[in-house]
């Protein structure tokens, strides 16, 4: 198994334009990830977070995310909800995406079978990078 990561983001007003689907559904195509679990939920006014049902972002009359209904591995729970929706301004959507990096599996394996085991991981935030390499310049 590869690593799986979480990603939740954010659409101010619930503006979701399905724009990045196409994207998502070529990483899963090409076995570069594999969904876990996908939702989305929405902020009330009242910070109450409540779930989204998959819907036709694109207006297209397609269920732009039909290929992934049902997509829940039971990874996600009440508390990864609750704490998703903390992170969004009222009024507003996010989805939440868990995934199986499928790419790195073969290779955990490989270290795994030699005895290696992962002491650290963690992410640089894009605006970090973009800055350091700002200052680079």
């Amino acid at each position: 198994m590869g690593p799986i990561d979480y990603i939740v983001v954010e659409f101010p007003g619930n503006r979701m334009t399905g724009e990045g689907l196409p994207l998502l559904v070529d990483l899963v195509d090409r076995g570069v990830i594999r969904i876990l679990d996908l939702m989305f939920v929405r902020k009330e006014e009242d910070g109450s977070v409540v779930g989204m049902e998959i819907a036709d972002f694109t207006g297209d009359g397609a269920l732009d995310l039909a290929v992934f209904e049902g997509a829940s591995s039971g990874l996600l729970g009440e508390e990864d909800i609750e704490e998703a929706g903390s992170a969004l301004e009222p009024g507003n959507a996010a989805g939440i995406l868990v995934y199986e990096n499928l790419w790195a599996a073969p290779f955990a394996t490989a270290l795994r079978r030699g005895g290696a085991q992962l002491v650290a991981s963690g992410r640089i935030p894009v605006p970090a990078v973009l800055a350091a390499l700002d200052a680079t310049e």
